[in-house]
């Protein structure tokens, strides 16, 4: 095992990156930025050791803008990890479904469970992260908000789970690369 060191994710605790962070590496401090961009910058100024950062799903293809700012930057890949992608919406204590008039995500969770929204009749919103949807629809106390999220941001929020599997696809998985700082 590595020595413990700090990962940069994009992110609010809950989301799917943060998940990642702490299954893959465990005895590492995850820390969370709001756009990929700052996750990158904290590798790039020795804030962070690593970074993990998403660059591609099965359902929706390449995760913009991070796959781009990965190459830009000229980051080490060190590894890469598959994960699946399984979608829950998440609302408040004592909310239905039928309650539910919108849902918060980050772009890329809402394009992998168009179909269900759709088909549910709950209009999509877009915020910078899944872990921070699930913070905003706690903090709000309105049940007609959802968030699109893993099932562990219901832990973490103080949510309930709504509908489990709200992917499109069953096969939903996403690429996330552990990237070093490239060599001086």
């Amino acid at each position: 095992m590595d020595l413990p060191g700090r990962i940069a994710y994009q992110g609010a605790p809950g989301a799917f990156s943060h998940e990642a962070c702490l299954d893959l590496r465990p005895w590492d401090e995850a820390v969370g930025f709001e756009t990929f961009e700052q996750a990158i910058q904290a590798l790039l100024a020795g804030d962070c050791q690593l970074a993990l950062i998403p660059v591609e799903n099965t359902t929706v293809g390449t995760v913009e803008p991070a796959a781009s700012l990965v190459g830009k930057a000229g980051l080490v890949a060190i590894s890469e990890a598959w994960r699946p992608i399984r979608l829950a919406l998440l609302g408040l204590p004592g909310a239905r479904l039928s309650d539910v008039r919108t849902a918060e995500s980050h772009p890329v969770a809402l394009g992998q469970c168009a179909q269900s929204l759709n088909s549910l009749k709950i209009e999509p919103v877009n915020v910078f992260d899944t872990g921070g949807a699930a913070a905003a629809v706690a903090e709000a106390g309105d049940v007609t908000r959802a968030a699109i999220a893993p099932v562990r941001a219901a832990e973490v929020y103080g949510l309930s789970v709504l509908r489990t599997d709200l992917q499109d696809s069953s096969d939903n998985r996403t690429r996330f690369l552990l990237l070093g700082a490239p060599e001086a």
